[in-house]
């Protein structure tokens, strides 16, 4: 596993237990609602999980924002699916798609709005989607590629304006654990990453990131922690 500094090591005990035993509650009473529309875009969908400079990240599956109908409302939605789900369907910006979704339980934790998704189908397939960019709207990869490929940090700005139909970035909910010795003292936040090449125009990453921690200390994620953590791909990777 990486910690925050890019080095390799273990996570402490009480930082592993809690993301091993951490579940999220589930609700008998939600319904689901169906759902019809466009896709705009694939990108994965993983949740972060930081304590001052360790971090680990759980791969859920991916995130489709759709435009179309959700239940009896008009709008764009975004909508969580599992890895399996996608590599059967495979779908791609421009495709048109349908399903049944809950509502999330905990949006802190999730980047979707939507998940637990059943009876998905790919309605019809969109006009071809080219591999150049950015952005690039082609078939998003596994989601072992994103494990493998590592990322830097993205301004939240530069997500928000050019990246959010890119399948190389991502938009993570983050759940910072503050003290060991207290797991439940937690603060929730979303943090915006890239994961795709280096070269890209119009990457920036945004201001350098802070974790708390205990005692009112803090953890900052310096520039060299990407360098690191990107180290094995070239510029054009």
């Amino acid at each position: 596993m990486r910690t925050a500094s890019g080095t390799m090591g273990r996570f402490t005990g009480r930082f592993l237990h809690h993301i091993l035993s951490n579940r999220t509650i589930e609700n008998p009473m939600a319904d689901k609602l169906a759902w019809t529309g466009w896709i705009v875009s694939v990108q994965p969908r993983i949740r972060l999980t930081r304590s001052f400079d360790e971090r680990a990240h759980t791969y859920m599956g991916y995130l489709l924002c759709i435009d179309g109908m959700i239940g009896d409302e008009e709008r764009t939605f975004l909508v969580g699916i599992g890895k399996a789900a996608y590599q059967k369907h495979q779908f791609r910006a421009g495709d048109a798609a349908s399903g049944m979704s809950e509502p999330v339980l905990n949006p802190a934790m999730e980047s979707a709005e939507f998940y637990k998704t059943s009876k998905l189908k790919l309605e019809s397939r969109g006009t071809g989607q080219s591999d150049s960019g950015p952005p690039w709207l082609a078939i998003a990869p596994e989601l072992e590629t994103y494990r493998e490929r590592g990322h830097r940090r993205l301004s939240a700005k530069t997500y928000e304006t050019k990246c959010q139909q890119c399948v190389w970035g991502c938009r993570m909910p983050v759940e910072i654990i503050v003290d060991h010795w207290k797991p439940n003292v937690k603060r929730f936040r979303f943090e915006t990453f890239c994961y795709g090449p280096k070269s890209c125009a119009l990457y920036k990453a945004g201001p350098k990131r802070t974790i708390p921690g205990r005692k009112g200390m803090t953890f900052v994620e310096e520039d060299w922690i990407d360098e690191q953590d990107t180290a094995e791909r070239g510029p054009d990777e």
